[in-house]
């Protein structure tokens, strides 16, 4: 919770990047955030943050083997609750339990009752990938979170229990809204960061005043019904001769050794670049969409499936379009404003004039219309058709158009870069 000197302290769920959660059909009263900023520990604080990871590991590894033992043997699913009162004796039994705050072990409990319930549901909606949760090798488990208390932030300062010391943080940008859990990560470079989550008011939704369509695409990452493209360029596609020479190397090195770690933090450091380099691009093409109309109206695209296409996968992923819809989808909403999701199915072939199809090859970048004579680039077509469709379904007093959202959807939208 904040304070007048400077203080933070808090209790409650876990995020990665600012992140805010809306369930389709239920309206939240509290906008969740989370504020990423980078932490750095001095050597001794390294270590204890190191070893409060391993514990967890351990823990996650043998809760998860003792589940399936009972299950197994008894035929019955061990409950968090179970679990937890076990860990309860357990501490009495082993000293190194004691290093991690009680909190914290309890929220690793969580997350593999969260998991589990995970798998259940894909199991019961027969989904293909069913998701058992696995044992975490070690490496494999990279954060731990506080979720009640334990933590607290006093203006670059941050205070961790069970960890001497505060350490040096790296606050960027105000932190709004009451901070609800502390959540720490480390990369695969080794950097450690630390993640706030807060909670706050909705902000005032906004009756939308100007609108505008989105088509994204590759040649350029998107294309606006004003007729504005933005360019891409291809970070992955530019890094991936580092890439390969990078995985290469790694493939080279001894297991187990000095140099293959060195080689796994060098091919750690290439895609780290390349990611923070796309969600900065992603960060203010997002910003300017949002500034420039209250509702933004893109496509729902399978994107999951287009990536089935060889020939394009690795352009798709490259220009990251579930990513720039979430980015748009939190700024719209901490800004009062809107972002729906309509059905791309023909929004490339209708002519947007007169609402014929005339169909054309994807190599085709002109639209032409015999039906009205109409002529112009083929994104910008499809641009006016999405535009269309989201003020029909806001004509309708829908969620969205109808035509996009697929029932039980979540939205994870990112809600703000940090700066890294």
């Amino acid at each position: 919770m904040a304070s007048k000197n400077g203080e933070i302290a808090g209790r409650l769920p876990k995020s990665e990047v600012q992140i805010k959660i809306l369930e389709q059909g239920e309206k939240a009263s509290q906008m969740r955030t989370a504020y990423k900023f980078r932490i750095y520990p001095n050597k001794q604080q390294t270590a204890n943050l190191d070893l409060t990871l391993e514990t967890c590991r351990h823990l996650w590894n043998n809760a998860l083997e003792d589940r399936r033992a009972n299950w197994q043997l008894n035929g019955i699913i061990r409950s968090y609750e179970d679990q937890a009162a076990i860990l309860t004796g357990e501490k009495k039994r082993y000293a190194e339990l004691y290093s991690v705050h009680a909190h914290v072990l309890q929220d690793v409990l969580r997350r593999l009752k969260k998991a589990f319930n995970n798998f259940f549901r894909r199991v019961k909606q027969g989904t293909k990938e069913k998701g058992y949760p696995r044992f975490k090798a070690k490496g494999r488990y990279n954060s731990f979170t506080y979720p009640e208390s334990g933590f607290k932030l006093t203006g670059t300062r941050l205070t961790l229990s069970k960890i001497p010391g505060t350490i040096r943080t790296f606050v960027h940008r105000p932190i709004e809204g009451n901070v609800k859990t502390c959540t720490l990560k480390r990369d695969g470079r080794g950097a450690w960061f630390v993640m706030f989550v807060t909670e706050q008011e909705d902000p005032v939704k906004l009756e939308p005043r100007t609108a505008l369509g989105v088509d994204l695409g590759i040649s350029y990452t998107l294309t606006t019904s004003e007729g504005q493209t933005f360019d891409y360029p291809k970070y992955y596609v530019q890094a991936e001769k580092k890439n390969r020479a990078a995985e290469k190397s790694l493939h080279r090195k001894k297991l187990g050794s000095k140099n293959r770690k060195k080689a796994k933090v060098t091919l750690a450091i290439i895609g780290k670049r390349v990611t923070n380099l796309r969600d900065e691009f992603c960060h203010q093409v997002s910003r300017e969409l949002v500034d420039l109309a209250d509702l933004i109206v893109f496509e729902d695209l399978n994107i999951q499936g287009m990536l089935k296409n060889h020939c394009l996968a690795k352009h798709i992923s490259d220009v990251s379009w579930g990513k720039l819809i979430r980015f748009t989808q939190s700024k719209a909403e901490r800004a009062g404003k809107s972002v729906e999701l309509v059905d791309p199915r023909n929004t490339s072939q209708r002519c947007s004039g007169c609402g014929q199809i005339v169909l054309k090859d994807l190599s085709e970048r002109t639209h032409s219309c015999l039906n009205c004579g109409l002529q112009m680039d083929r994104d910008h077509n499809a641009s006016l058709n999405i535009l269309t469709l989201g003020l029909r379904g806001i004509a309708c007093g829908e969620l969205t158009s109808g035509l996009g959202l697929r029932p039980g959807k979540r939205l994870f939208v990112e809600a703000g870069s940090p700066g890294l």
